[in-house]
């Protein structure tokens, strides 16, 4: 048992012994950490040889005879909205449930009315209808 107890001892030390060297020779140690940090001028030579990416291709646009509004901030107490119309289309293009409320249901468009419910941990869930007037988002709150 004794013996055991010793090769198994022995063979661990070996292993720990060798891991260490191995770290010593790939210039890591045991701790990974090298203690080199560039200098400016390492950096800057480094930077300077780096390669930039070529810009990506150009896609050709579509002119809609509608012109779309940027977006309108809408906030309530369970969330907020941007939505933006095309005509009398309304798109929700973003919506952020408030701290406590999670997104219940969501109708984007674009239609007519879009539809975003907000539904609180606790209480009455609050309910957005989104239309259009007069190319602007217009807002009634249900619940």
């Amino acid at each position: 048992m004794k013996r055991l107890v010793l090769a198994w001892a022995a063979t661990a030390v070996a292993a720990t012994g060798a891991a260490v060297g191995v770290l010593a020779l790939l210039g890591t140690g045991l701790t990974g950490d090298s203690g080199h940090v560039l200098s400016q001028a390492e950096v800057r030579a480094a930077l300077s040889t780096a390669t930039q990416r070529a810009p990506g291709p150009a896609t050709a646009l579509t002119p809609s005879t509608a012109t779309p509004s940027p977006g309108k901030l809408i906030r309530s107490p369970g969330g907020t909205v941007i939505a933006s119309c095309e005509g009398d289309l309304v798109t929700l293009r973003s919506w952020s449930p408030a701290q406590n409320h999670s997104v219940d249901t969501v109708e984007p468009g674009p239609a007519r009315e879009a539809k975003v419910e907000f539904e609180p941990d606790e209480g009455e869930e609050v309910e957005l209808k989104i239309t259009c007037s007069s190319g602007q988002p217009v807002t009634r709150t249900g619940s």
